[in-house]
């Protein structure tokens, strides 16, 4: 016999339907009838599905992502675009501007710099030092800012009073600031040391976030219905509250890997983060900071991928942030 479901009276109109029952194996009948059925086509999305249906038709996502899976395999695998040493120096190429066929797919597209090493060399090499900063201080203020403001949001009273204030605290140290006051510390300054005073001065806003969030999720009833039920706080925080909580935390961690490459590329800038020999464009944009008259491209190179990585960490984040938030659509 032919297959049958029930459906509300009028929800279906079209051949194959009598009354209130779908004959799914009459002719004309599709897959309206069967998302009106409650059938698959109904079956509804989880919040992570629902943003990548509305990622994949924003072209400024695909721009972004593409930049940055470009920027990370630069990173991961540099000889990739170049066969070049970025230490190797040679006087003879000293701030020579014009592309140089060294070998064969093999070229130094920019020039040199003073010391006569390949300015191309040097900007591919130099994301690695950048991204790994960007990336390692944006997971440690997640965690650390994450968990100060789920504990604060969720406990509330003394909690939240005393996490609040040690926050509070903190936001009255600007990022740059704190950071060059702890790296001064330092003696041999590397790309830990840098993500150390990094994320020291910068969880204060993922906890401020989190903090709102899990305030809102905890008067949710699910919340109410898990907590007559038995469940631990822990079972709540991490399997009913953060799972819901942690979409505006994501939006603003992506926006703040910006930052902080930027912060990176600053101190190195300043003679405070990342020292020679170190490769990462704040030192090569520091070291040609003297000679824009005479050498523009020396300074112009790893300024111009400095800024395209991060216009697209923003763009990425403020496509991520429509996605996640219903009201901004």
């Amino acid at each position: 016999m032919p297959e049958k479901t029930t459906v509300n009276p009028g929800a279906v109109a079209g051949p194959g339907t009598t009354g209130d029952t779908v004959d799914l194996a009459a002719p004309g009948v599709g897959a309206a009838a069967v998302e009106a059925a409650g059938g698959p086509a109904n079956k509804p999305r989880s919040l992570g599905q629902d943003a990548w249906r509305e990622l994949r038709g924003r072209p400024m996502f695909w721009i972004a992502g593409a930049l940055l899976v470009l920027l990370i395999v630069m990173a991961i695998v540099p000889s990739l675009f170049t066969g070049a040493d970025p230490d190797h120096a040679d006087l003879r190429n000293h701030y020579l501007g014009e592309p140089q066929w060294s070998h064969l797919f093999q070229v130094d597209w920019f020039g040199y710099n003073k010391q006569g090493q390949s300015v191309w060399a040097r900007t591919v090499y130099g994301a690695r030092a950048s991204i790994i900063v960007g990336v390692c201080v944006t997971f440690a203020v997640t965690v650390f800012g994450g968990l100060l403001g789920m504990l604060a949001g969720y406990f509330g009273g003394w909690a939240d009073a005393l996490l609040s204030r040690i926050t509070d605290v903190f936001f009255g140290i600007p990022l740059l600031l704190g950071a060059l006051v702890l790296l001064q510390a330092f003696t041999n300054r590397t790309v830990w040391t840098v993500t150390l005073g990094l994320s020291v001065f910068g969880w204060m806003q993922l906890a401020r976030v989190m903090r709102g969030a899990v305030i809102t999720q905890k008067q949710s009833d699910f919340v109410t219905a898990a907590k007559a039920l038995g469940a631990g706080h822990t079972r709540i925080l991490f399997k009913h509250i953060l799972p819901n909580a942690i979409g505006p935390v994501i939006v603003v961690a992506t926006i703040a890997l910006a930052g902080y490459i930027s912060a990176e590329a600053t101190l190195s800038y300043l003679g405070i983060g990342l020292q020679p020999p170190a490769i990462s464009w704040g030192v090569d944009i520091s070291a040609a900071k003297d000679v824009l008259r005479d050498a523009p491209h020396v300074l112009l190179i790893p300024s111009a991928f400095l800024s395209i990585t991060v216009l697209a960490f923003i763009l990425l984040g403020d496509a991520v942030r429509d996605a996640l938030d219903p009201k901004l659509r």
